[in-house]
C-alpha cells in the first residue's frame, strides 16, 4: 500500500498536485492545522472525514472565522449565505469521494458548492482523503460513488424526505428525487503549471479508512 501511495504521490505531483501522505487520523489533524493560518476565514465542504479527525471541532474553537453550513441550529437562508461565502474564502477544508491512482479527484455533488470551492475561488484548498478512497481510475471512482459513498450518504441525513431509493436498496437507479446527491460530476485532472496560478489545492493521504 505504501508503494501504491508513494506512486500516487508522484503522480499528482505531476498533475501539479501537492499530495503529503501521514499514518493516521491524529497526524492529519496536525497536518492539516498547520497550513491554516490563525485569522483566516475557513469554509467547509461537508466532510464526515474531517469530522472523524477532528479537523471541525479544532475549527470551531479555535481563532478562525469559520463558515461552516452545517451548525445545528443553522436556518436554511443562513446555510445558503455561508455555503456562498466559502467561495471566496481565504482556505476551504473538505474531503473527497474518490481519487484514482493516475492522480485524479473525482466528486459528485448534490448541489455543487463542495466542487465549486474545489474548482475556483478560495486562495487555497486542503482535501483529505482515506486509503478506502483510493481507486484504479475514473470508471472505479464512479462505480464506487454510487454503489457505496451515495447510498451510505443518504443514510446519514435523516432529513432527506422523501430520500432517494439508494439509501434503501443500495444501488443506484438514477432517480429524480428531490433530495437527489448526484446531480454534478467533477473531475479534476490537474491544476495550472504557471507560476501566475500557484497550486491552490493540496491532497492529505491519511493511512486509514476514514469517510464514506
Amino acid at each position: 500500500m505504501k508503494h501504491n501511495i508513494k506512486t500516487l504521490i508522484e503522480r499528482l505531483a505531476g498533475n501539479n498536485i501537492p499530495a503529503f501522505y501521514v499514518d493516521n487520523g491524529k497526524q492529519a489533524l496536525a497536518k492539516v492545522m498547520s497550513m491554516i493560518p490563525e485569522g483566516r476565514v475557513v469554509g467547509f465542504g461537508d466532510s464526515l472525514t474531517l469530522r472523524q479527525i477532528g479537523v471541525i471541532d479544532a475549527l470551531e474553537t479555535g481563532n478562525y472565522t469559520f463558515l461552516n453550513p452545517w451548525k445545528p441550529g443553522i436556518s436554511f437562508e443562513k446555510n445558503i449565505e455561508l455555503k456562498r461565502k466559502a467561495l471566496t474564502s481565504d482556505v476551504f477544508v473538505t474531503g473527497t469521494n474518490a481519487i484514482t491512482m493516475d492522480g485524479k479527484i473525482v466528486n459528485v455533488d448534490a448541489l455543487g458548492n463542495r466542487v465549486a470551492a474545489m474548482l475556483f475561488g478560495p486562495k487555497k484548498v486542503i482535501i483529505v482523503v482515506g486509503i478506502n478512497k483510493i481507486v484504479k481510475n475514473v470508471e472505479e471512482a464512479l462505480d464506487r460513488i454510487r454503489e457505496t459513498a451515495a447510498p451510505l450518504n443518504v443514510k446519514r441525513h435523516p432529513e432527506f424526505d422523501p430520500a432517494p431509493q439508494c439509501g434503501e436498496t443500495g444501488v443506484c437507479d438514477d432517480c429524480t428525487s428531490p433530495w437527489r446527491i448526484c446531480n454534478k460530476t467533477v473531475i479534476i485532472e490537474r491544476q495550472y503549471d504557471n507560476d501566475k496560478y500557484r497550486p491552490v489545492i493540496t491532497v492529505i493521504i491519511v493511512g486509514e479508512e476514514l469517510g464514506l
